[in-house]
């Protein structure tokens, strides 16, 4: 039992260290002027205002009826990868941000005004993009067709930026992307499932 107990901390040691060489990697040696100027805009929530207002008057037009089933689906992914990520992993790790950990810190290059306060696994940013994503290309799969790979794209480089601009390590936002992936795809088969029921009575 000891000797798996050590094995076991010997693995995540070594884990923790690769996350580090390939967080170092991404924020300080593979980076340029260009995406020192959009990394921080992109990860920015506020920017995709517009995106969020554009999809919700096409989700309308398509969808009639049942728009307010889907809203509310939607509403719940975002909800449920925003708590489950903030309030119970973060809490639940305490793993400090790069830009907050004291010995880490130092190597650190914070391309934001603030570090944030906050813990850093899992990312929220990572869940909440990739919840909606995969709720957005789950649900609405017929009308996008191959557009709809757009979203994965957009979430991932969403993940990639978080690294890129020192508030997160590669390892937060992998296992976000992971689980927010896993809540849209919950919640879109509830919709789809829904949706589908409400289509055979009509």
């Amino acid at each position: 039992m000891l000797l798996e107990l050590n094995s076991l901390s010997s693995f995540f040691s070594w884990l923790i260290a690769k996350d580090k060489q390939l967080f170092l990697a991404i924020n300080q040696r593979h980076t340029n002027s260009f995406f020192d100027w959009l990394m921080p805009i992109w990860r920015n929530s506020n920017t995709w205002i517009p995106l969020y207002v554009l999809m919700l008057i096409f989700v309308i037009s398509k969808l009639k009826k049942q728009v307010w089933i889907w809203i509310l689906a939607a509403s719940v992914t975002f909800l449920l990868s925003d708590q489950i990520s903030s309030h119970i992993l973060k809490p639940f790790f305490a793993r400090p941000r790069p830009c907050n950990d004291v010995d880490f810190a130092p190597q650190v290059r914070l391309l934001l005004h603030h570090c944030g306060s906050g813990f850093s696994f899992t990312s929220s940013h990572a869940c909440n993009h990739f919840g909606i994503a995969i709720f957005f290309i789950t649900t609405l799969s017929s009308y996008l067709k191959n557009w709809k790979y757009l979203f994965i794209a957009w979430a991932v480089i969403v993940c990639y930026a978080q690294v890129y601009v020192g508030v997160h390590y590669p390892l937060d936002v992998l296992c976000g992307a992971v689980l927010g992936a896993l809540i849209g795809k919950f919640t879109s088969n509830f919709y789809n499932k829904k949706s589908q029921t409400i289509n055979n009575k009509q």
